[in-house]
């Protein structure tokens, strides 16, 4: 299927959003994409695939941007070489995003050939695990900044399924929900504690020191 397949005939059009901006988002995007690209192997995930694609067509608008941004603010040969450091750094995400994007081609593979990728990504020191929340933690309805998950547990929410919908927007306002899915990745025995916190078998400050 042609669904992760790069959409080079799409135009892109410049934004009117700063260098700097742009190359901010750029980082943000770049540790992102990494993340739900394991991700989507590991629970073999279509949708987060598919998001994967989406971020990395946004990262190549970005770099366009910072290229136009880049040749309107040099005025001469000499800031040009200088600005040039930027331009590879920009470049250097995008390329992130490419060989991410090309992992995801995995999915155009049928189903019988994949189950092999989890089982190589499970050997890593930080992994990536599925909790579900339950309506005894008390958790529940409470914004991801209020709690500190990543500061308490070493453990960092990627993406969040709720019934159908995927979210990836992490924000630090967004509330956690009964019958959540956190998609979280860390290492195991912060992971564990998580999963403790989600399931509510232990009230959240337990293992602060």
């Amino acid at each position: 299927m042609g669904l992760f397949r790069r959409r080079r005939h799409e135009k892109i059009e410049y934004e009117n959003i700063g260098v700097k901006e742009s190359l901010t988002e750029m980082k943000d995007l770049s540790e992102q994409i990494i993340d739900l690209s394991y991700s989507a192997i590991l629970f073999d995930s279509e949708d987060i695939a598919e998001q994967v694609n989406e971020l990395e067509e946004r990262l190549d608008k970005l770099l366009y941007n910072v290229r136009i941004g880049l040749m309107l603010a040099a005025r001469n040969r000499e800031e040009a070489e200088q600005l040039s450091g930027i331009l590879q750094v920009a470049s250097a995400a995008e390329q992130i995003g490419n060989a991410s994007q090309d992992l995801m081609r995995i999915f155009e593979e049928g189903v019988e050939f994949r189950p092999f990728a989890p089982f190589f990504l499970k050997k890593g020191d930080e992994k990536i695990w599925a909790i579900r929340v339950s309506e005894d933690s008390d958790i529940n309805h409470r914004k991801i900044s209020e709690l500190g998950i990543e500061s308490e547990t070493g453990s960092r929410i990627i993406a969040i399924k709720r019934g159908p919908r995927w979210i990836y927007d992490i924000e630090p306002e967004r509330r956690i929900k009964d019958s959540d899915i956190l998609i979280a990745r860390g290492v195991e025995d912060g992971l564990k504690e998580l999963v403790a916190y989600a399931k509510g078998e232990v009230k959240w400050g337990k293992y602060r020191r």
